[in-house]
Protein backbone atom coordinates (compact mmCIF):
# COMPACT_ATOMS: atom_id res chain seq x y z
CA UNK A 1 0.00 0.00 0.00
CA UNK A 2 1.56 3.48 -0.69
CA UNK A 3 0.14 6.82 0.60
CA UNK A 4 0.66 9.76 -0.43
CA UNK A 5 1.17 13.27 0.74
CA UNK A 6 0.77 16.57 -0.78
CA UNK A 7 2.46 19.95 0.31
CA UNK A 8 3.73 22.97 -0.88
CA UNK A 9 0.27 24.53 -2.13
CA UNK A 10 -0.34 28.23 -1.43
CA UNK A 11 -1.49 31.66 -2.68
CA UNK A 12 0.56 33.49 -5.32
CA UNK A 13 0.94 36.14 -7.51
CA UNK A 14 1.13 35.68 -11.53
CA UNK A 15 4.56 35.20 -12.98
CA UNK A 16 6.15 34.16 -9.20
CA UNK A 17 7.16 30.59 -8.91
CA UNK A 18 6.11 27.30 -6.26
CA UNK A 19 7.20 23.95 -5.39
CA UNK A 20 4.84 21.35 -4.43
CA UNK A 21 5.92 18.11 -2.89
CA UNK A 22 4.68 14.68 -2.55
CA UNK A 23 5.84 12.13 0.22
CA UNK A 24 4.87 8.74 -0.54
CA UNK A 25 5.12 5.95 2.02
CA UNK A 26 5.70 2.18 0.94
CA UNK A 27 8.62 0.02 -0.46
CA UNK A 28 7.14 -0.21 -3.93
CA UNK A 29 7.40 3.96 -4.74
CA UNK A 30 10.52 2.93 -7.55
CA UNK A 31 7.82 0.37 -8.94
CA UNK A 32 5.41 3.43 -9.66
CA UNK A 33 5.16 6.32 -12.42
CA UNK A 34 4.72 9.12 -10.49
CA UNK A 35 2.39 12.22 -11.34
CA UNK A 36 0.85 15.11 -10.83
CA UNK A 37 -2.85 16.12 -11.97
CA UNK A 38 -5.07 18.92 -11.15
CA UNK A 39 -7.92 20.32 -11.19
CA UNK A 40 -9.71 23.69 -11.10
CA UNK A 41 -13.01 24.78 -9.85
CA UNK A 42 -15.91 23.58 -12.01
CA UNK A 43 -13.61 21.85 -14.80
CA UNK A 44 -12.61 18.46 -15.43
CA UNK A 45 -8.91 16.68 -13.95
CA UNK A 46 -6.24 17.65 -16.08
CA UNK A 47 -2.78 16.27 -16.33
CA UNK A 48 0.05 17.91 -15.74
CA UNK A 49 2.98 15.97 -15.36
CA UNK A 50 4.62 12.46 -14.74
CA UNK A 51 7.68 11.14 -14.37
CA UNK A 52 8.98 7.07 -15.17
CA UNK A 53 11.05 4.89 -12.34
CA UNK A 54 13.97 5.80 -13.48
CA UNK A 55 13.38 9.76 -14.42
CA UNK A 56 14.55 9.07 -18.23
CA UNK A 57 10.86 9.56 -19.48
CA UNK A 58 8.97 12.61 -18.53
CA UNK A 59 5.82 14.03 -20.01
CA UNK A 60 4.06 17.24 -19.52
CA UNK A 61 0.69 18.68 -20.52
CA UNK A 62 1.35 21.25 -23.43
CA UNK A 63 -0.14 24.18 -20.93
CA UNK A 64 2.62 23.79 -18.67
CA UNK A 65 5.22 22.63 -20.96
CA UNK A 66 8.99 24.79 -19.81
CA UNK A 67 7.71 26.29 -16.96
CA UNK A 68 6.99 23.45 -14.73
CA UNK A 69 9.60 20.68 -13.71
CA UNK A 70 9.16 17.46 -12.62
CA UNK A 71 11.43 15.37 -10.43
CA UNK A 72 11.76 12.33 -8.19
CA UNK A 73 14.00 10.85 -5.80
CA UNK A 74 13.28 6.97 -5.22
CA UNK A 75 15.31 6.83 -2.11
CA UNK A 76 13.84 9.65 -0.23
CA UNK A 77 10.31 8.56 -1.73
CA UNK A 78 9.80 12.11 -2.80
CA UNK A 79 8.24 14.00 -6.17
CA UNK A 80 8.03 17.61 -6.55
CA UNK A 81 6.81 19.39 -9.11
CA UNK A 82 8.79 23.05 -9.44
CA UNK A 83 6.13 25.81 -11.15
CA UNK A 84 7.62 28.87 -12.23
CA UNK A 85 6.12 31.97 -14.34
CA UNK A 86 2.55 31.07 -12.84
CA UNK A 87 -0.19 32.09 -14.24
CA UNK A 88 -4.05 33.10 -12.93
CA UNK A 89 -4.89 29.58 -15.36
CA UNK A 90 -2.39 27.50 -12.95
CA UNK A 91 -5.27 27.85 -10.22
CA UNK A 92 -6.78 24.71 -9.20
CA UNK A 93 -6.07 21.57 -6.58
CA UNK A 94 -3.32 19.52 -7.56
CA UNK A 95 -3.14 15.90 -6.10
CA UNK A 96 -0.38 13.49 -6.40
CA UNK A 97 -0.31 10.50 -8.18
CA UNK A 98 0.90 7.00 -8.62
CA UNK A 99 0.32 4.47 -11.63
CA UNK A 100 1.38 1.82 -12.83
CA UNK A 101 0.39 -0.48 -15.79
CA UNK A 102 -1.81 2.17 -16.88
CA UNK A 103 -3.56 2.61 -14.20
CA UNK A 104 -4.11 5.52 -11.80
CA UNK A 105 -3.46 3.23 -8.15
CA UNK A 106 -2.76 5.83 -5.71
CA UNK A 107 -3.78 9.55 -5.02
CA UNK A 108 -3.11 12.46 -2.72
CA UNK A 109 -5.67 14.38 -0.78
CA UNK A 110 -4.69 17.45 -2.89
CA UNK A 111 -3.21 20.97 -2.33
CA UNK A 112 -4.48 24.34 -3.37
CA UNK A 113 -2.75 26.06 -5.90
CA UNK A 114 -3.88 29.70 -6.29
CA UNK A 115 -2.29 32.01 -8.56
CA UNK A 116 -3.85 36.05 -8.21
CA UNK A 117 -3.58 38.19 -11.28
Amino acid sequence: QVQLVESGGGLVQAGGSLTLSCAASGRTFSSYVMGWIRQAPGKEREFVAAIDWSGSSITYAGSVKGRFTIRRDNAKNTVSLQMNSLEPEDTAVYYCNARRGGVYEHWGQGTQVTVSS
